[in-house]
């Protein structure tokens, strides 16, 4: 696991554009935080990354927002559903198994239908009003070769 200290928005900003480029398709990122934590946030300047044009917004109450960039962008706030199996009538397997990358806010709450090899961020408020502490964490080939890409040793 690695903990992250980003001192503002533009620290954030930066660094959610820079995760935006390096990532494929088929990556999945699951985020989680409290409310206000700031992963929609961090999700536009993923998207940003991505080269995604479109104004990111949560899709709190549509479940799934999809947007078009170097790949698609599948952006998902799972924060109403009970739980997993609400994920069916989605028909989540063919966005986590596309040719596109899923970002995933509150995906603690369906971890066990997430592929096991996937990127974890957990965001937490910091010290200060826009500071924000990331942890990143994943299992697999593509979370090493990203970690290894971020240059975060």
């Amino acid at each position: 696991m690695v903990r992250i200290v980003l001192k503002g928005l533009k620290e954030t900003e930066k660094f959610g554009e820079r995760l935006g480029s390096l990532l494929k398709p088929g990556d999945i990122i699951s985020l989680t935080g409290d409310l206000g934590a700031g992963k929609t946030t961090l999700t536009k300047s993923i998207g940003k990354g991505l080269g995604v044009e479109d104004y990111i917004t949560s899709p709190t109450f549509t479940l799934i927002n999809e947007y078009k960039g170097r790949t698609m962008l599948y952006h998902f706030d799972v924060y109403r559903l009970e739980g997993a199996v609400d994920l069916y009538d989605l028909g989540f397997e063919e966005y986590f198994y596309s040719n596109g990358v899923c970002i995933i806010e509150w995906g603690d709450k369906i971890e066990e239908v997430l592929p096991k090899e996937r990127i974890n961020l957990q965001i937490e408020k910091g010290v200060g009003l826009d500071e924000r502490i990331i942890y990143l964490y994943g299992e697999g080939d593509r979370f090493k070769q990203l970690h290894k890409e971020l240059n975060l040793d």
